[in-house]
């Protein structure tokens, strides 16, 4: 039987930059958008808020580019403040670039098992979908979707019980299949 889990970001995650204000590391994107115009040439930002002070930080998106170059519903969602849009801009690997900013997904996302019904089987085929690229550990996941420690998890690699065509000891924001032996 081949069950189906899916890693499923709960917020956005945390924008990783120093404040110039307090020296703290991490800024809370809250999905508000700024938008300039100088005459035919537009900037916008993403916002995101300090979580030690408060101070404000600009995630760049578009920068000196010509009106008629943006879409009308990119800037239109962008003037709605859309949420969507700003989870779309922070996994964008360009923006992210631009801004030098990276990521903190800690706490911003969830697995969704389908209930422990799986785990009762000799054999159990798990396939893994991840409906936004969460960088997070394969043995994480086994471990909190069976119900295992880490350790248990390691030792069942070792001993060759737990399979996949990925390698389980690294990070992966993709999708993949295991297989557990019991």
């Amino acid at each position: 039987m081949l069950a189906n889990w899916v890693v499923i970001p709960t917020c956005l995650p945390l924008v990783v930059r120093r404040c110039h204000t307090c020296a703290s590391e991490r800024f809370r994107a809250n999905g508000k958008f700024r938008v300039n115009a100088h005459h035919k040439l537009l900037d916008a930002w993403l916002l995101a808020l300090c979580t030690g002070c408060g101070e404000t930080t600009k995630v760049t998106i578009l920068e000196r580019t010509n009106v008629r170059s943006v879409r009308p519903g990119f800037l239109d969602r962008m003037h709605g403040n859309d949420p969507a849009l700003a989870a779309e801009l922070l996994q964008d690997a360009a923006v992210r670039r631009r801004s030098r900013v990276a990521l903190d997904w800690d706490g911003a996302w969830r697995l969704d098992t389908g209930g422990p019904g799986h785990l009762d089987r000799e054999v159990t085929d798990v396939s893994v979908r991840f409906a936004a690229p969460v960088p997070v550990r394969p043995a994480r996941l086994v471990a909190d979707g069976c119900g295992l420690s880490r350790a248990e998890v390691e030792r069942l690699i070792t001993e060759g019980k737990l399979v996949s065509a990925v390698r389980l000891t690294g990070r992966l924001s993709g999708d993949f299949t295991f297989t557990l032996k019991r």
